[in-house]
């Protein structure tokens, strides 16, 4: 007759639960995964389903009560480590956004707002544009499995125990934040470049004919043009995001080392 102790139970449970925990932590707040439209259900039944193939080839976890002192702080360096490596991967696509915002604000869209499904708020609709665009060229280049696989990879070099990120970890992830900006600014500057050139010039024809009205003119030709170097910058937005993405990667596999 078969007979299981509760310790038994207890390390079975434990082998899959603390990875769950940094998978769904990731899953939570990584792009795509983590968009308000995605119900939460579906979250668990993805993190459940990656769990169950991974769990076999994870290193065990024997001799750790879940429910002890140690259990509780393991638990919580999965949560840390799965949020940062989301957080990590969501700042590439929150460049991509703020620099649509950017642009936006420089061609006279700002007041262009609508509610934004992958944030459940109002934002500009340039910089929604850019999201949906760099989110369907992140599936095309299978950017989702590129994430679980560097996800699932992390588990061989920062095992579950708990260490969790440590010092460098933590500071590479603050470093790595500041490419929200940088990478906005990449994606943006060309285009407000371009714009704040055409400014220039209603500026020039305001001082020599102080009666036209610039604001009835002026407005309709920034916002084309605008549309125009959009169009014309399209290419090199892809760009951009897909070299933010690589980082972003290497950013990731940094920190679980």
């Amino acid at each position: 007759m078969l007979s299981l102790s509760a310790g038994q139970l207890e390390a079975w449970v434990a082998q899959l639960f603390w990875p769950f925990v940094r998978i769904g932590a990731c899953l939570m707040v990584a792009p795509i995964f983590g968009a308000r439209y995605v119900p939460a259900r579906m979250r668990i039944v993805i993190a459940g389903a990656i769990t169950l193939l991974v769990a076999p080839l994870l290193p065990s976890t024997a001799g750790t009560e879940m429910f002890s002192a140690t259990g509780l702080v393991i638990t919580a360096q999965q949560v840390i480590i799965g949020l940062a490596l989301g957080f990590a991967l969501q700042l590439a696509f929150e460049a991509v956004a703020f620099g649509g915002q950017l642009l936006a604000n420089s061609m006279g869209l700002s007041f262009a707002m609508s509610v934004d499904p992958l944030h459940g708020a109002s934002t500009q609709v340039l910089g929604q544009f850019y999201t949906l665009m760099v989110t369907l060229t992140f599936l095309a280049l299978n950017g989702h499995l590129m994430m679980i696989e560097t996800l699932v990879d992390g588990f061989r070099t920062l095992p579950v125990g708990t260490a969790g990120l440590g010092n460098d970890g933590l500071w590479m992830l603050m470093k790595w934040s500041g490419q929200l900006f940088s990478g906005a600014l990449t994606i943006a500057l060309p285009g407000m470049t371009a714009l704040t050139i055409v400014n220039l010039g209603f500026g020039i024809v305001s001082r020599a004919a102080p009666t036209l009205n610039l604001f009835a003119v002026g407005f309709p030709i920034s916002l084309v043009l605008g549309l125009l170097f959009i169009l014309a910058g399209l290419p090199a937005v892809q760009g951009s995001f897909t070299t933010l993405v690589q980082v972003a990667f290497q950013a990731m596999t940094a920190m679980q080392r």
